[in-house]
């Protein structure tokens, strides 16, 4: 178990500063945490609209604006179960000590994409060259 970081409330990481230094490794610990929480709180939130939902509604078009909004709720919590685990896996990546760094080339993730999406695996190049290739297959 590492030791506790101090970490300033304005703390944002900084390109002048070592890559992945504990202060921005905790930085980004934080950050995925609340994340989390704020997704698992809204999860919580869909399962009591989906059973508060689950009255019998005698009118067919207020049945089926009803099952709509139900099935949408269900995508949505399905995206954010996914995101769920994606947050875990970067958390598992900082312990590991591999956060910050692509899976296709091994480069460092600008700090930039890590806070804006603290769930990336790849530079933003490697990205897209993958999302081309992806949607070359997708053509075929």
């Amino acid at each position: 178990m590492k030791a506790e970081v101090f970490l300033p409330d304005d703390y944002r990481p900084a390109e002048d500063e070592p890559f992945m230094n504990d202060m921005q490794l905790e930085y980004f610990r934080r950050k995925l945490i609340i994340w989390k929480q704020e997704l698992l709180g809204q999860s919580a939130d869909t399962i009591d609209n989906l059973q508060d939902s689950g009255r019998n509604v005698p009118d067919i078009a207020d049945r089926a604006s009803e099952e709509s909004d139900r099935a949408l709720e269900l995508r949505t919590r399905d995206r954010q179960r996914k995101l769920v685990s994606k947050i875990d896996a970067a958390l598992r990546r900082i312990e590991a000590n591999e956060f910050g760094f692509c899976e296709m080339t091994g480069e460092q993730i600008s700090l930039k994409r890590l806070d804006a999406r603290p769930i990336a695996t790849m530079t933003l190049e490697a990205q897209e060259k993958h999302e081309r290739r992806e949607k070359v297959h997708r053509d075929d």
